[in-house]
């Protein structure tokens, strides 16, 4: 164990003190060590978890650096086969949502873990396109509601004057499985090309679904379903946690309400939708800079796959940190609209940069990087938004339906810009809608959300 991780008796100790009118700083101090035991032992496995998810997401980005050359896939083929992978993930996102509130996340998370990686390994067996969108279906399937379930589970430990820099991790999460795939899936791609007579692409899927299905087994023994189970924590730690989660989002006292009444409820709140939208229009963003990244450096004039790889490490680095870094400024003003409407505003002038085609590689990394940096920030701003906004029955239904309606960005995006690139060669006029949809998602949570809420802090 880390030593930041206090123990039991020295956390009760403080509680003690707190219950005996002690000041606040001491109480916010006390606050501080048990929220950062918490973290130690929930988002550690939870973080590693997401980043396999996202790199078994994205490595069809730099699977298509041979894979369509291999098997005759146009741009527009490729891009239907992505998005593919969004209409299942879009179909059961809101059940599976529903189930980890009631059978908690244990085995919910174990269940998608394990068959996502299955699936996800059978892509090694692609040979025709109908192979390519049947798995990228199911995988879509198996994954869907790991991320939603993911933003469920932690609003049952953090409450949300502490979710920004929470949810921040696991969206360098997205960052960090960029880094990692233009690590490791360039050298495999390249270094494994004909090995055993399977071409590089091969090896990738093979390779990078079977940590998915290690991860799956482990959830079983590394995952508790909420505060109450948690053996690490001693009775007044656990009280304390719950009491703070449901004093500060007004949580049902039975947070894993009953599905079909989570779900209408969800169904109901007119601010879902606009939560929705401004989701859809944020990932319609990050989702082309997750899988259209490494032919955007091709066209900077570099053409190595190794080459490439490497040289997506840049962009996502550097969002890894710029995001976190944000999204710790948005918790300590405790304001979300305008840190989120800046990001988004910002990575539409980023995006629009990018059609300039200037001769200098070095300056359009760095107008990459500067777009990554943005686009990703506002994830998890936003992110800690809806929460605040979203209690009792209609939290695990609102959080899973904001998520699914969002993702069909999956299902438009990829789709959309492959039939551009294909009739124009080139991705400009795709960039051009992009920066106009993150703008208006920026103003659309100004004003749709009330002045009252820039702050988390109650």
């Amino acid at each position: 164990m880390p030593q930041s991780i206090v123990t039991d008796s020295a956390s009760e100790s403080a509680f003690a003190l707190n219950a005996t009118a002690a000041p606040a700083q001491a109480s916010n101090a006390a606050d501080d060590l048990l929220y950062r035991k918490v973290a130690w032992r929930v988002i550690p496995f939870l973080f590693l978890c997401y980043v396999v998810s996202f790199l078994d997401r994205i490595n069809i980005g730099f699977a298509q650096l041979q894979m369509k050359h291999d098997l005759g896939f146009s741009d527009a083929m490729y891009g239907l086969g992505a998005a593919v992978f969004y209409v299942g993930y879009v179909l059961c996102e809101v059940p599976s949502n529903l189930l980890l509130a009631r059978f908690g996340a244990r085995r919910t998370f174990m269940r998608i873990m394990l068959l996502w990686g299955i699936a996800s390994t059978c892509m090694m067996f692609v040979h025709a396109p109908t192979h390519f969108y049947a798995l990228r279906f199911l995988l879509g399937v198996f994954e869907a509601g790991f991320f939603p379930g993911i933003v469920l589970y932690l609003t049952y430990w953090f409450p949300p004057r502490r979710r920004a820099a929470v949810f921040s991790i696991f969206f360098a999460g997205v960052a960090v499985a960029g880094v990692l795939g233009g690590l490791i899936s360039g050298w495999i791609m390249r270094d494994l090309n004909g090995a055993m007579g399977l071409e590089g692409w091969r090896w990738m899927f093979a390779i990078e679904g079977l940590p998915a299905v290690l991860l799956g087994l482990m959830a079983a023994f590394k995952l508790v379903d909420g505060p109450a189970q948690a053996r690490w924590l001693s009775d007044t730690e656990k009280a304390h946690l719950i009491a703070q989660r449901d004093g500060d989002t007004a949580h049902d006292s039975k947070p894993h309400a009953h599905s079909s009444r989570a779900f209408l409820a969800a169904l109901g709140n007119p601010r879902v939708y606009l939560f929705a939208f401004i989701y859809f229009s944020l990932t319609c963003a990050s989702l082309t800079l997750n899988f259209w990244m490494p032919l955007m450096i091709r066209d900077f004039g570099v053409h190595d796959v190794l080459a490439i790889s490497l040289y997506t490490v840049i962009p996502n680095a550097v969002g890894a940190v710029g995001l976190m870094l944000i999204a710790r400024r948005s918790d300590r003003r405790g304001e979300r609209r305008w840190h989120f409407a800046a990001c988004t505003i910002g990575g539409g002038i980023a995006l629009t940069l990018l059609t300039l085609h200037l001769a200098s590689f070095a300056a359009m990394m760095a107008i990459l990087s500067l777009a990554a940096v943005l686009i990703f920030a506002a994830l998890p701003i936003f992110w800690a938004v809806p929460p605040a906004y979203l209690s009792g029955k209609s939290a695990a239904g609102g959080i899973a339906l904001i998520s699914s309606i969002g993702i069909t960005s999956g299902i438009v995006s990829p789709w959309v810009i492959g039939l551009i690139k294909t009739h124009t060669g080139s991705m400009d006029n795709a960039l051009y809608a992009l920066a106009a949809l993150l703008a208006v998602s920026g103003v659309a949570l100004l004003l749709g959300v009330p002045a009252a809420g820039r702050t988390a802090r109650r």
